[in-house]
């Protein structure tokens, strides 16, 4: 399982409930590798989403329940049903509280790091801070709708079980 997210030199990821920069280079990497996958996100996300993701298994970790995705509303439930999937194409797309909850079970996380402030209202954990993490890949730096982005993927050292 991986999580897959950009985020702006605090880590942050976003505000008012949308993304913090509008990336074509990253929304097409992020579109190519989880697509055939499955998607995993939290009620805000889903509602930031407005549809499900095509060509992929939305799944939204929620309370609440809607049409059109899979809805879960235990954490146990979640691992129970990532559990049915192969999990190299099970993809924690977010908020906040999501990544949160499952970084520690993901093996990778695909982050876009954008080399500019967003002012975001919710953030991440800074992987480089965590020992567990560590930097196993890193494009060069390039240039995505006026801001400079770098495609970074970080391993986790101590992945949790699902089961």
């Amino acid at each position: 399982m991986k999580a897959i997210f950009n985020c702006d030199k605090n880590w942050g990821i976003g505000k008012n409930n949308n993304l913090l920069f509008h990336l074509p280079k990253d929304m097409k990497f992020f579109s190519e590798t989880t697509k055939g996958g499955v998607v995993v996100m939290g009620y805000n996300t889903m509602l930031s989403l407005g549809v499900p993701l095509k060509n992929r298994i939305n799944v939204v970790l929620s309370s609440k329940s809607g049409e059109d995705f899979i809805f879960v509303k235990s954490l146990e439930e979640l691992k129970a049903l990532l559990f049915t999937f192969n999990t190299a194409s099970v993809f924690i797309i977010g908020g906040a509280r999501l990544f949160t909850l499952m970084l520690p079970y993901c093996t990778e996380a695909l982050v876009t790091k954008v080399e500019a402030e967003g002012n975001a209202d919710v953030f991440v954990e800074n992987l480089d801070n965590n020992k567990s993490w560590e930097i196993s890949k890193k494009s060069e730096v390039v240039e995505d709708n006026g801001y400079n982005i770098q495609f970074i993927t970080y391993k986790n050292k101590i992945p949790l079980k699902l089961n």
